[in-house]
């Protein structure tokens, strides 16, 4: 850059701890103020306001400062990022609004079997820190298809990882925008398509002018806002009920006490109950009980698809490009795991405390005419209902519960519905706390949002610019045109995936959940095999990524899609019984039988999930597809491998220089800023 001062240059690196210091204490300084407005009488909306907006300014004018002309810094931020800053940034990235607002709602409903997501998206940075992250830095690529091109020799393989990419990628965007419209149109009182474009606004401030050297730094200062936002809440709940303020050490006394609400509420007849062996009533489906939700094989198996799909994220894949060495890229992978540690470690506890409240509600016998605000706060957004009605009018919900025969009159667990991304957002209004805390809580659902969907897009752009516009269309282009190219598909895409969040579509979660299979049948066999078996071949390693994610795609669309149409082909496979098809065909012909759109849907509905059970094979849920696109994946590269010619010495030299730690990156784009060599 033409000046060291500038964010990204010399002086900048050199005192990122006293920079970050200030922005922090700057940040806590801002909660105190607006805490104290909201004692002085302050409306609630002008301080959500304070906190979206201001935030999101923040990102904006870190983004606008570090833009860059510079090639190498906008694909690898000039690779000058430091281990720490990297895995603060790498945290960020990762911790989209999905994990921020989704994983401990996940807890609260599932219990101990919603673990299966903690363990799954924790233990992949394992994978990646063992296998992959310190071979590609070496390997020196820009982008994730790179190395493919490069290793498995032409573009036919790059395509093939740009294609996964963006199918990993897009819907998972999409999903993070959609977030960030759902919290702007929460704390904002604004329409939820105005709210999606204005988050689409700080995302484009953030990522745009300065690719990925932007998105770094701005990464690193919404970590430090979500993590705040994630913490303090839980805290303060903490420190209230048992005089600690570590969630993660009274985690177990708060799952004694739920565990004894279950019981009490039990016994009042408050809660789903059962009988356990001794004759006692106990809750129908304990916190702490494993296999309620998801039987031992499809638990483990997403565990294995989700920690395999984390290790194979190209989003989170290109972070440890950007940083000065492999040895700054080994230890950037272990800050990742810490940064990331800290929020998944209170995540369980934080579904704990939210459960507490909620049970210590309804184990006291609320009336239906008392429902606490929070719930009509949100019942209107449709998101917690009682009775199967939304909790917007006391009339309603005491009409709908007043049809349950013999209804006692009160709030009971079994009538209660709240939609699981309602728990982050709402546990400081459910505890009582002051709403400055809950508008923290939304300002760090906003930043995850933010930092995830920044990173998301700027991986599919910079695989359109580099790898498909320069690579292989124009290897001629200069700089300039090339930053162009980016800016203008980095907007393209962001615009598009817009659109799309704005339609409100129903599958975006599940798609967002097979974004992992997808990424762990497509790229995960490829990407290990290319490293560490030098033998591998591209003949091998293209025909195992299109079978294996061939395989994936197959499963996950059609037991989502087209069970009904497919159960009899899939039915040889031994899954479907006899009974299994005798059903499905009475349930065929109740809907060819239904007269009115009503009826015709919900009998619609019956047979389809029907067929999806007979469709899936061997009772495995489409959200663990990569079970089959994975071994499929390695068998298929192993064997056409040893039926093909290896690579040349030249391709096999560069393998075994790409497990060495020292020495040159393997290969140099012509104007990359390389760093550390």
């Amino acid at each position: 850059m033409a000046t060291e001062t500038k964010a990204g240059g010399g002086d900048f690196i050199a005192n990122l701890g006293k920079i970050y210091m200030i922005y922090t204490g700057g940040f806590f300084g801002f909660v105190i103020v607006l805490g104290i407005l909201e004692q002085m009488g302050v409306p609630n909306k002008l301080i959500g306001y304070g906190f979206v907006f201001l935030t999101i300014a923040v990102y904006a004018v870190i983004g606008i400062l570090s833009r860059t002309g510079e090639v190498g810094e906008y694909y690898v931020a000039g690779r000058k990022v430091p281990a720490f800053y990297n895995g603060m940034a790498t945290g960020a990235d990762w911790m989209s609004g999905a994990s921020f607002v989704g994983m401990a709602g996940t807890l609260f409903l599932l219990g101990y079997d919603g673990l299966a997501f903690v363990l799954g998206w924790t233990g992949g940075y394992v994978l990646v820190a063992i296998l992959i992250a310190p071979f590609l830095r070496k390997f020196g690529a820009y982008t994730v298809p790179d190395f493919f091109s490069e290793r498995f020799g032409g573009n036919f393989a790059r395509m093939l990882a740009v294609i996964v990419l963006i199918c990993c990628s897009f819907t998972y965007v999409t999903a993070q925008i959609y977030a960030t419209g759902i919290i702007a149109s929460r704390f904002l009182d604004m329409d939820f398509t105005v709210a999606v474009y204005v988050g689409l606004l700080g995302i484009l401030l953030c990522s745009m002018l300065g690719g990925m050297k932007a998105v770094t730094w701005t990464q690193v200062a919404q970590y430090i806002v979500l993590i705040v936002a994630y913490l303090m809440p839980v805290v303060i709940l903490s420190a209230k009920k048992y005089g600690i303020p570590l969630p993660q050490l009274t985690y177990g006394q708060a799952l004694a006490d739920i565990t004894s609400l279950e019981n009490q509420m039990a016994a009042k007849g408050l809660i789903a109950s059962a009988k356990d062996s001794a004759g006692a009533l106990v809750a129908a489906k304990p916190h702490v009980k494993p296999f309620t939700t998801y039987d031992p094989l499809n638990y483990f198996a997403l565990i294995l698809c989700l920690m395999v799909g984390t290790a194979s994220l190209p989003h989170i894949l290109m972070r440890y490009f950007t940083t000065p060495s492999v040895r700054e890229a080994r230890a950037s992978v272990a800050w990742s795991l810490f940064f990331i540690f800290l929020l998944y470690f209170t995540a369980p506890a934080y579904a704990a405390f939210a459960k507490l409240e909620v049970y210590g509600l309804v184990a006291k016998g609320t009336a239906l005419a008392d429902l606490p605000a929070w719930m009509y706060t949100y019942g209107k957004l449709g998101l917690v209902k009682v009775c199967g009605a939304n909790v917007d009018l006391a009339q309603n919900v005491i009409a709908a519960c007043g049809k349950i025969a013999s209804h006692p009159g009160v709030l009971r667990m079994q009538d209660l519905n709240i939609n699981p991304d309602v728990i982050v957002l709402s546990t400081p209004e459910i505890a009582g706390l002051p709403y400055v805390v809950a508008g923290l809580v939304a300002a760090g659902g906003l930043a995850a949002a933010l930092s995830t969907a920044d990173g998301l897009l700027l991986a599919i752009a910079n695989a359109l610019s580099h790898d498909v516009y320069y690579k292989m269309i124009d290897p001629n282009a200069p700089t300039a045109r090339r930053l162009v190219i980016a800016r203008i598909l980095l907007l393209v895409v962001a615009l598009a995936a817009a659109y799309t969040a704005s339609t409100k579509p129903a599958d975006i979660l599940s798609m967002v959940a097979w974004a992992f299979s997808l990424a762990a049948a497509g790229i995960f066999p490829a990407l290990v095999m290319g490293i560490w078996w030098k033998r591998t071949s591209s003949a091998g390693a293209v025909t195992g990524m299109i079978l294996g994610f061939g395989v994936c795609l197959y499963y996950l669309v059609g037991t989502r899609y087209f069970a009904v149409s497919f159960h009899e082909m899939w039915s040889w496979l031994g899954t479907a019984t006899k009974a299994q098809l005798d059903t499905f065909a009475s349930l065929k012909q109740a809907w060819i039988a239904a007269s009115g759109d009503a009826a015709k849907a919900a009998a619609w509905a019956a047979l389809d999930k029907h067929a999806q059970s007979i469709a899936s094979w061997w009772g495995v849920r489409n959200i663990s597809a990569a079970l089959f696109g994975l071994p499929v994946g390695f068998a298929v590269i192993w064997l056409v491998t040893l039926v093909t010619p290896a690579p040349s010495k030249a391709v096999q030299d560069m393998v075994d220089a790409t497990r060495r730690p020292r020495g040159e990156t393997i290969i140099k784009d012509k104007d990359a800023v390389v760093a550390g060599h």
